[in-house]
């Protein structure tokens, strides 16, 4: 007796446009109303959907908050070749300064931070839809300053040595804007910027790789 074929799964595909325009309208509801006062409701009328399409995607309002942030720096952050170490330093440091300054941006990390100290799943998917896509800007900057000749080559090191360093450079990094921008409220202009890539250039400089 033959096996019976595979049930055929039912339903609807899961629509990409759909997903975009729930995420877009979260960004916009976060301007507009903010934390507290955003709902799955609204994020649902503003996307033209239904609200179990949401519930069908998302657990709650944390996660698609945290997708709807992690969506808009894939789209915005990126590592442009503008010839230098420095220059690619300092034009990351402005482009992830505009995208913190969007009113979107700032409340949904403040909000989302703050509740993630007590959730861990919630620190989790930050760090997994977030942070970690964004590390590979830090590979790709080191790798194009090692064909230049501005870095050393690797060397001895391992991988797991390679991405410790390349994890406390982004850390470095996103660590100084968000505390130029959100704690100390100053501006972050190609001056500042341009200092920071210079101090960190300096740094990666003189450094040992091995």
């Amino acid at each position: 007796m033959q096996p019976l074929p595979p049930a055929k799964r039912t339903g609807r595909p899961r629509s990409a446009e759909a997903d975009r325009a729930i995420l877009a309208a979260t960004r916009a509801a976060l301007a507009e109303l903010g934390w507290g006062r955003l709902t799955l409701g609204d994020v649902a009328a503003r996307a033209g959907v239904a609200k179990t399409t949401l519930y069908r995607r998302w657990a709650g309002k944390n996660e698609l908050v945290v997708d709807a942030i992690a969506a808009l720096f894939e789209e915005q952050l990126d590592l442009p070749d503008l010839g230098s170490l420095r220059a690619d330093i300092q034009g990351a440091v402005l482009r992830f300064a505009r995208l913190l300054s969007l009113p979107e941006t700032r409340t949904a990390l403040m909000a989302v931070v703050a509740e993630a100290t007590t959730d861990e799943a919630l620190r989790l998917r930050v760090r997994g839809a977030i942070v970690d896509r964004q590390k590979h800007l830090v590979l790709l900057g080191r790798e194009r300053a090692q064909a230049r000749g501005e870095l050393p080559p690797d060397g001895r090191a391992g991988p797991a040595d390679l991405a410790a360093r390349d994890d406390l450079i982004f850390d470095v990094i996103a660590g100084a804007v968000v505390h130029r921008l959100m704690v100390s409220s100053e501006p972050v202009d190609e001056e500042w910027a341009g200092r920071l890539a210079l101090l960190l250039v300096a740094g990666l400089g003189g450094a040992q790789i091995c």
